[in-house]
Order: structure tokens, then sequence, then C-alpha cells
């Protein structure tokens, strides 16, 4: 008997996507083309012929990109998708997919780790503040249990949750902007709407804003970035965490350079050599069940073994920072990119894609430590002093 015939797969991937080579050479019954590109050659005239697009947040998926092409699988290995048309794409009958939860783990490492150092300068103290959660999904919920472990008050702001769920553990966003000292979002960028987003701070929420801390590590354009410079510049004990900013990598030179922007980062907060792989790891099942193939890849037979330290109980924020940055230390992430602060706008752009695309290896917390694992899964018994 003769064996089938492979069936022809031709797939374009970007060339950032961790391990893609890998994956997609598991592909049962496919005799699989893949072209491997860097964002910029992701052309309307490459694309034409391709039955599978594989992207990152460099490329723009929609009509202009696709309109005659034989694509018919498209997936982003990001957690956002409004680099995606959708409306488009499903009109078209274009499946695509997203790795919405993927770098869940690793954006709440950034966050804690963010929180870690603003208590270390003093800016916050951990055992008195009340956290402000906007938006409680995947990244917000987790988080909103983590802190509560930890024994830090937490407020919770998510209106279409509240929605379904009820009042019970919601508070408005005007009573949030009173009683918290901190705000944190984890909301996607929804353009308009009852629950809008875009510019969901904006010059008039941070004026009633109470607190001192703003930490955006969502969508860049969920806060008003004029707003908050302005927010800054009024005040001089309020200060901003940064990893999303609005127009990357055009992104605001006044606000990067800034005194009060104490911890700013070239949107990396879902950046560890385990969140990208988690990203691949995605789409790829994504893609094997578009197929109707067997997803047989894993991404832990590529990911290099890592170390683990050795744990000692931890009785003082002070102890679990240390630990933290031992892991990650978010401060080399932040000396990077406000290294550039007086590029002019060109290569300062230039500088924050090369800082996103060069990211030193950075590995997930519960691969090394038991202690921390604990930590990001909320089962912590202790509450930190």
């Amino acid at each position: 008997m003769h064996e089938l015939a492979l069936k022809p797969l031709k797939i374009i991937a970007d060339e950032h996507i961790w391990g893609v080579q890998s994956a997609c050479a598991h592909l049962s019954g496919y005799d699989v083309d893949l072209c491997v590109l860097p964002p910029k050659d992701i052309t309307a005239e490459t694309v034409k012929d391709i039955d599978i697009l594989l992207t990152r947040t460099g490329t723009k998926v929609n009509g202009a990109l696709l309109a005659g092409s034989n694509v018919r699988f498209a997936g982003t290995a990001t957690i956002g998708d409004d680099h995606y048309d959708k409306t488009w794409l499903d009109a078209h009958g274009v499946a695509w997919a997203t790795a919405a939860g993927s770098s869940t783990g690793s954006v709440l490492e950034y966050i804690l780790a963010a929180l870690l150092e603003l208590h270390m300068q003093h800016k916050i103290d951990l055992s008195l503040m009340v956290l402000g959660v906007i938006g409680a999904g995947r990244i917000g919920g987790q988080l909103v249990n983590i802190c509560r472990a930890l024994g830090i008050k937490v407020l919770v702001n998510d209106p279409p949750r509240q929605r379904l769920e009820g009042d019970e553990g919601f508070v408005s966003l005007s009573e949030l902007l009173c009683q918290a000292d901190i705000i944190t979002l984890h909301t996607p960028l929804i353009s308009e709407g009852q629950d809008k987003t875009y510019h969901l701070l904006d010059d008039v929420h941070l004026k009633s804003f109470q607190g001192k801390v703003v930490i955006n590590a969502a969508r860049g354009a969920c806060v008003d970035n004029t707003a908050l410079l302005a927010w800054m510049n009024r005040k001089q004990d309020v200060y901003a965490v940064l990893d999303c900013w609005e127009g990357e990598p055009n992104i605001s030179r006044e606000l990067l350079g800034h005194k009060q922007c104490v911890i700013a980062t070239p949107h990396i907060a879902g950046h560890s050599l385990d969140g990208k792989a988690a990203n691949t790891q995605y789409i790829y099942e994504a893609m094997c069940d578009y197929l109707k193939v067997e997803p047989v890849w894993h991404m832990s037979d590529d990911l290099p073994d890592v170390s683990c330290l050795h744990d000692e109980p931890l009785e003082s924020w002070s102890a679990l920072h240390d630990k933290v940055s031992g892991m990650y230390c978010i401060k080399q992430d932040h000396r990077a990119l406000v290294g550039c602060a007086n590029l002019d706008r060109d290569a300062l752009a230039e500088k924050f894609i090369y800082l996103r695309r060069h990211y030193p290896i950075r590995r997930a917390w519960d691969k090394q430590s038991q202690v921390l694992s604990q930590v990001l899964k909320a089962r912590y018994s202790e509450v930190l002093r």
C-alpha cells in the first residue's frame, strides 16, 4: 500500500515567535512549507499564496493585508488582539486565534516585582496601602487573590463582571479613585460602548484620584499619557509605573524622562521565556484545532532546564523583595529604557522595538522557587510585615 500523500501547507510566521519552527514541524499529515520573516516583510504580496499566518503585534492583520489572499487561519502569539480586525476576519471566513491567557504568570510577576520595588523605594507601604484593581479577568483576578493572600487590602472595579455577578465585591470607578492608594489596570482596549477603556484614566479621573501610583501593564491607550504627564507635573508625590504606552513604539520622551515615572519598561511584562513559549503553545494548539490534527508538540520539549534556588522562610517584605530580585530585577529593565530618554523621537522608537525583540532571558518564578510558586498560586500563608 502507498502512504497517503501529505497535504501541502504554506505558513508564514513572524521571526520573533519563540520556537515556531519546532512547533510547525509537528503537524501530522501536512507537508509544511514554513517561511519565517521579520514583521516588515509580512506584506500583502508575501502572504497572498499562503494558507496560515502567524504574527505578533508588529503586524496589523486586516483587509489591507489579507484581501485576495489564500489565508484561512491567522494566529497572534500575543495576549492582545487590537492589531487584528476581527470583524473583517469573521466576515471573510478567516479563522483567527490569540494567545490570551498565555502570559498571565509573567505579567503577575512583573506587577508584584513593581509593587515590591515601590515599597523598597518608600513610595508605598504594602502593609498599609489599598490596591485598586481595574479589570479582574485572567490577570487582574489572580492579582486580587495573590495580594489578598499577602494581606494587602484590595478594591476591585470590573463593570462587566459586576453586571453578571452582582454588586458584592466590586466598587465603582469613582469609589476606587477616592479610596485606593495605587491603581493597576488589567483591561483590554475597548474604543467605544458602555465598557469603553480607551483613556479610561483621563484628566478628569486623574484629578479625582486621591492615591499616589498608577500602574499600566494592560494596553497603552487605557491611560491618557498626556493627562498622566500633567498629573505628575501638578503633584510631586505621585508616581507612574508604565510597561504599556500610548503610540508605541513612538512613546512620550517627556513621560519616559520624568523623575516620577519610577518604573518604565518597553512592554515586556509578559516577556518571560516561559511566557513567550506559552504564547507559541496557545497558537500552535489553536492551529492544530483548525487543521484537525492532534497537537503533539509541547513547549517544555524545547525550554532549557532552570536551576532552582534554595528556599527559606520569608519574614518581611524586604526578604520577599530580595528573593524576587534574584528571579527578576525589574530595575534593570527600567534602566535599559530610561537610558534612551535623551534620544530623538525616531531613535527612541527604534530602541523601544530593539529592547522588546532582544529581551534577555527571564525565567518564570515557579520554575525556580517553591516559595514564589506559592505566592503566584495565592497560597502564601504568612502576612508579611
